[in-house]
């Protein structure tokens, strides 16, 4: 299917020049998400709303008021972050808050013409990594009913490759953009911590959070970017970079156990970008193996704090998996939770320091393709792994951190699974990322942006 679904940049050339109908494409996703509700995509569907939207987005362009290439482009909202006038259901039997103010990232997309077409089903509360815990049913992956889209932004991605959105709006506390990013073949960003505001949105670790837009393409998703930073810019070049760029490869750590496929897919991009004259290097991010220990030690009590009052009266609505790991934060002591801000400091200097003299780190986005639903573990290069460890080892360093990230599209495996590489760039450095990230699409996936799609 993702062969067939146009870019944001290639609709929007057409919705400007009239020779397509912001309704017209409205109804189109509208139609693919009623084809193929199998997957669960969606929790909310916003049809009345949005065909409304697109009938004033059709007069606006119409009268010479084109607002910029989000003008008519139906989007999709993950169901964590505020509508106005739907409930933020959170993918849980917990009872919704109902919504009286657009988040502002949604205003802002608003404000650039883009239409809310519905709110995207995700893992509950966004804490888990496959998105079988929703009170909403599994996300599952468009390629194969049985595996998983990743999480916890899943219904983003899965509505991105099934044509039922041109872009999504996704969060990130551990690696809930870039990873169903990297399962399901698109890209994804998440910003610099504190790059764009995340109020309006349920809140997982209010140190970790990011939100941050998924689209097929990394020149989509920096035109989303820029729309909810409130920039107008024309997004990353496609011409050759003025010099050659310097890639950084944390190997220790990070790519001990990789599946064979995601291995081949890293080995194919080195090798393109060193023929190409950039320069590959490999480099250490000191004391990388404390990861989980210190993402475990701000994360749950930080859930844990939120989620009190609703635990306390609605215990029973809960996931049975998220209920637990909620429960596990109220036995993190103080000083364990202050060792872990500390050692958040630590961590984010050595990211730095294996920075130098890079424009950015390379390496997979996932260590493994899309997992089996239900699967409690994964085999990694002949070890088994928790599945939640093995999604979460590649990415949860970077929201500790606060560095930019992206999940690029790096072609498949030999049986045809979506791969992904990782971008990682300087504090500060997002945009710069992006135009580093959309050279390297290029060259992974010869610029044909998503790899994902399913059978429909």
């Amino acid at each position: 299917m993702s062969s067939v679904v146009p870019s944001i940049q290639q609709i929007a050339a057409q919705l400007k020049v009239r020779a397509v109908s912001p309704v017209e494409l409205v109804r189109r996703c509208l139609d693919r998400i009623e084809a193929r509700m199998e997957l669960n995509a969606f929790i909310t569907v916003m049809a009345d709303s949005a065909i409304g939207a697109a009938q004033t987005a059709e007069r606006e362009i119409g009268s010479g008021r084109y607002r910029g290439p989000l003008h008519g482009i139906p989007i999709s909202v993950k169901d964590l972050i505020d509508v106005a006038g739907t409930p933020t259901t959170s993918g849980s039997a917990v009872p919704p808050r109902l919504a009286t103010r657009d988040a502002p990232i949604v205003s802002r997309l608003r404000d650039a013409g883009a239409i809310i077409i519905g709110k995207t089903n995700l893992h509950e509360f966004a804490f888990g990594t496959t998105s079988e815990e929703s009170a909403f049913g599994p996300v599952h992956h468009p390629r194969d009913l049985s595996r998983s889209a990743g999480g916890s932004s899943s219904g983003a991605a899965v509505a991105l490759v099934e044509g039922m959105c041109f872009g999504s709006i996704g969060t990130d506390t551990g690696g809930s953009i870039r990873i169903p990013s990297a399962l399901c073949g698109t890209a994804g960003i998440k910003p610099m911590r504190g790059e764009l505001p995340c109020d309006g949105i349920v809140p997982l670790s209010t140190t970790l959070d990011h939100v941050g837009p998924m689209a097929q393409t990394v020149a989509d998703a920096a035109i989303m970017f820029d729309a909810m930073r409130s920039q107008v810019e024309a997004g990353p070049s496609t011409s050759s970079s003025p010099r050659p760029y310097v890639f950084g490869v944390p190997e220790a750590y990070f790519c001990d156990r990789l599946d064979r496929g995601v291995r081949a897919a890293l080995t194919r991009t080195r090798n393109a970008l060193s023929a190409a004259g950039h320069e590959i290097r490999t480099v250490a991010i000191e004391h990388a193996v404390r990861t989980p220990d210190v993402y475990l030690h701000i994360c749950l009590p930080e859930a844990s704090w939120y989620h009190a009052s609703l635990l306390e009266a609605h215990a029973d609505r809960y996931s049975p998996g998220v209920r637990l790991r909620l429960e596990m934060g109220r036995y993190i002591l103080a000083e364990d939770y202050v060792r872990a801000l500390q050692l958040r400091n630590v961590l984010s200097g050595a990211v730095d320091r294996a920075l130098l003299g890079c424009d950015a780190l390379l390496l997979p986005t996932q260590p493994i393709p899309a997992p089996i639903l239900g699967e409690a573990t994964v085999d990694v290069d002949g070890t088994r792994e928790p599945v939640r460890a093995a999604m979460l080892r590649l990415t949860q360093l970077f929201n500790i951190t606060g560095h930019p990230a992206i999940a690029v599209p790096a072609g498949t495996t030999d049986d045809g699974w979506p791969v992904s590489m990782q971008l990682v760039g300087h504090m500060a450095g997002t945009t710069r990322l992006i135009q580093v990230a959309a050279l390297v699409e290029r060259y992974s996936t010869g610029g044909d942006g998503s790899v994902g799609g399913g059978t429909g």
